[in-house]
């Protein structure tokens, strides 16, 4: 089994091309977000999920993008995914988006998960039930 998980394809439209013929910066994001969406269906199970069994779910407090090499339109493009750190109440991912023909790494996508209450909007302790099933999928993404 792979160490990443694919968790979104996607095309570089024309439209998402400035004025030097290269994808914007902004539809990079725009593709890590819509990929991010499927981190915990892919890693655990959804937000709805966590939040009905545990009373939590994880939002974002902070995101990392390394440009590496440009896309244009039509490139065809992969996000994978990797759990780099499970912490106490937070966890990493890294995120690649590759390229399909060539399987070359564009950018990188380094995101912190915390869990956190709804009710009291703080952070929370990571549910011993999630950390279990999180920590045998930790990657050490230098190996992969």
């Amino acid at each position: 089994m792979s160490k990443q998980k694919e968790i979104l394809r996607g095309v570089v439209h024309p439209w998402y091309c400035d004025a030097f013929g290269h994808m914007n910066v902004r539809w990079y994001s725009h593709f890590f977000d819509d990929a991010a969406f499927h981190l915990w269906p892919m890693y655990w199970g959804s937000h709805q999920k966590m939040e009905r069994e545990f009373g939590v779910h994880t939002v974002t407090a902070s995101a990392n993008i390394q440009f590496i090499k440009e896309l244009v339109a039509g490139d065809l493009v992969i996000v994978d995914s990797m759990l780099t750190r499970v912490g106490s109440k937070s966890c990493t991912f890294m995120e690649r988006m590759l390229h399909v023909d060539t399987m070359e790494v564009h950018a990188t996508y380094e995101t912190v998960e915390v869990f956190f209450d709804p009710k009291t909007r703080k952070s929370a302790t990571i549910p011993r039930a999630i950390g279990k099933i999180l920590e045998p999928q930790i990657v050490d993404p230098e190996e992969s």
